[in-house]
């Protein structure tokens, strides 16, 4: 049986600089998987691969059995994969409710998300409901960014460095929200340079290095040694 998320051999290119090279995951529903790997080592590229923002030069990628791979970004999202995407991307011009609502516009039919459920979620977001989207503090609007992407019902859902930039305290408030979502039935992909979250929080976990993954399992059966190694692409020979 095929998993919910199926990526295989999935290779991508800039021109003719080739950012991944045979990336393969499975994703499962309810499932945390966290992509872990320094700053060019393909994790974001792989999340647009999957979107459909970056152009698929090999592989396939599916969703529930079905192909996706080089259909539009909004033919992917309206299948049921939405993106949380690194440095939030809120419209100024809009409030809380209105960038929340703005996510709902791929909906189809109903679903578990809805306005009344993420402010369940987010509970600070139903006070500041009226309030412009980016006068909010960086952590709030991350909780603005990942209630945008819920409205649309998907069953996966991809988020982009969650916690840049935010104090841990925030991160922790952010992650706490995670055991609803699984609840709801949504999949998680998860890129985030803090390690330790990671392992707290995923599955399991992969970790990229240009453009390949060195090193996957769940948190448990991976040592420090070995995430690090993987992670700086250290050799013992």
């Amino acid at each position: 049986m095929s998993a919910l998320l199926q990526v295989s051999g999935l290779t991508a290119h800039y021109g003719d600089f080739q950012a991944l090279f045979g990336v393969d995951l499975a994703l499962e529903p309810g499932e945390v998987l966290a992509i872990i790997g320094a700053n060019g080592a393909g994790k974001t590229t792989l999340m647009r691969a999957i979107t459909g923002i970056a152009r698929v030069s090999g592989g396939t990628i599916t969703l529930a059995g079905a192909p996706i791979s080089g259909r539009p970004a909004p033919d992917i999202l309206r299948a049921g994969i939405a993106m949380v995407p690194e440095g939030r991307r809120l419209f100024p011009s809009l409030t809380v409710e209105e960038n929340l609502k703005i996510g709902a516009h791929a909906r189809r039919g109903s679903g578990f998300w809805d306005l009344e459920r993420i402010f369940a979620l987010f509970p600070v977001l139903k006070e500041r409901r009226a309030h412009p989207g980016t006068a909010l503090s960086g952590g709030q609007q991350q909780m603005v960014a990942i209630g945008r992407a819920l409205m649309s019902n998907p069953s996966v859902l991809l988020c982009d460095e969650l916690s840049l930039g935010l104090a841990p305290v925030v991160i922790r408030e952010i992650y706490a929200a995670f055991p609803m979502i699984r609840d709801s039935g949504t999949a998680l992909l998860v890129v985030e340079q803090d390690i330790g979250q990671a392992l707290k929080m995923a599955d399991q976990v992969h970790c990229m290095m240009e453009g390949r993954i060195r090193l996957s399992g769940r948190p448990q059966d991976l040592s420090r040694e070995a995430i690090h190694d993987a992670y700086f692409g250290v050799s013992h020979g």
